[in-house]
């Protein structure tokens, strides 16, 4: 397979600016196919607006964005490659009057049109791929656990098979134990369905234990992309303060 094919995500010369103030610049970005990237950088250096220009949320001022080798400045392009994209938020976003299983069935009613016992069955065995018991799909959201709450965010996400999936900030709110579990569930899904995963984080274990590379957004751009090794290793100001100290508790632990 060659390196363009490799390329999920191309991003060229983007330019973001909202009136006077420019939040990014001539930024440049890939992601390679199968991969768990992170986003990384300091609070207002644009994480948030990067990924919302990537799913076409606003219009950026200049550059192009290709997702599938698809350019998304075209409308019937992007039509094409939303149904196989989908984004996670970061508190889940579930329907609080809706039981789980409902809550994953909704998008298999609106966009697969599924209906009676394979909505039903679909439901449960998304429900069972991020771990939980068949009993949870009658539960509201209300009685869920942090952890449980996320965990069927994600099977909702994964409904309808997507390949590229969108987490913001996933691990937070969690204890240590529940954040560890849930990055595990996602390198697992990742590795078992194929998937490529683009996440905004700033939780160092997850990094550690799940990150193929991050990329850091300062300066208005993408200053290195890289592993985590690599990263480590970096002269940039902001990145050697995000590791200082609190890089080798977090390698140790992930071990």
């Amino acid at each position: 397979m060659s390196e363009e094919n490799d390329q999920i995500i191309s991003v060229q010369g983007l330019t973001t600016r909202f009136g006077d103030h420019v939040v990014h610049e001539d930024l440049d970005l890939e992601v390679r196919r199968g991969e768990i990237l992170a986003i990384i950088g300091g609070s207002g250096s644009g994480k948030s607006v990067l990924v919302n220009a990537i799913l076409g949320l606003f219009e950026p001022h200049s550059g192009t964005i290709e997702i599938f080798g698809k350019e998304m400045s075209n409308a019937s392009d992007r039509l094409a490659v939303d149904r196989r994209i989908v984004v996670m938020f970061q508190h889940g976003a579930l329907f609080s009057s809706l039981t789980v299983q409902q809550n994953v069935e909704a998008p298999l009613i609106e966009h697969a049109e599924l209906r009676g016992e394979w909505l039903k069955r679909v439901a449960l065995m998304k429900i069972g791929l991020v771990g939980l018991e068949a009993e949870v799909a009658r539960q509201q959201p209300t009685e869920l656990s942090g952890g449980m709450s996320k965990r069927v965010s994600v099977a909702r996400a994964l409904a309808l098979d997507p390949e590229l999936l969108f987490l913001d900030e996933p691990t937070s709110g969690l204890d240590p134990i529940g954040a560890a579990e849930f990055d595990q569930l996602i390198r697992t899904l990742t590795d078992t369905l194929g998937l490529t995963v683009v996440m905004i984080t700033h939780d160092l274990d997850s990094l550690y234990s799940i990150c193929d590379r991050a990329a850091v957004v300062a300066d208005r751009k993408i200053v290195e992309i890289a592993s985590i090794p690599e990263l480590e290793q970096s002269g940039h100001p902001w990145i050697k303060d995000f590791f200082a100290g609190r890089a080798k508790r977090a390698k140790e632990r992930n071990c």
